[in-house]
């Protein structure tokens, strides 16, 4: 006879931070700050229905960034182009974003630790008040640099 032992499961535990920054077709200014909130709740429910945590939501009209968790079921690819793919959908059909082209083919995905996330939560929430002084196109090239990666300067995103 076989017994079989259940006092004893393995179980994964994971923490993996992602910085995600999405920009609007040709980074046009077509998100109106009136209603970004509109749209980040929005959002917060595609990340929810998946099962992953958002942490942070924010941007400008041009673009936003993400600090989310990714549920270990699902790549980050899939994760951005559902998110991308949904909030198009809605922002189109939604009669306050009537200028909405589309998001940039590309996107921006960095990984944090865990002692950097209060920072950019940070970081994020004040968006607003930091691009009074600096382009999404010079925060973006930045962020590049800061992580190390190389980018084509015709195509940064």
């Amino acid at each position: 006879m076989n017994i079989i032992d259940n006092s004893y499961k393995m179980t994964s535990y994971r923490q993996i931070y992602y910085h995600i920054v999405i920009g609007t077709y040709r980074h046009k200014s077509t998100i109106p700050d009136e209603h970004c909130d509109e749209l980040y709740k929005y959002i917060w429910g595609i990340i929810k229905n998946k099962k992953c945590k958002l942490y942070r939501i924010n941007g400008s009209t041009e673009h936003l960034h993400l600090l989310t968790d990714l549920h270990p079921t699902i790549a980050l690819a899939d994760f951005v182009k559902d998110i991308k793919v949904a909030s198009s959908i809605w922002l189109k059909a939604h009669g306050q974003f009537n200028n909405f082209e589309g998001w940039s083919e590309g996107y921006g995905s960095f990984t944090i630790s865990h002692y950097d996330k209060d920072r950019l939560i940070d970081y994020i929430k004040n968006q607003k008040e930091h691009h009074k002084k600096f382009t999404f196109m010079d925060e973006y090239k930045k962020l590049l640099k800061e992580f190390g990666i190389d980018y084509d300067e015709r195509y940064p995103l």
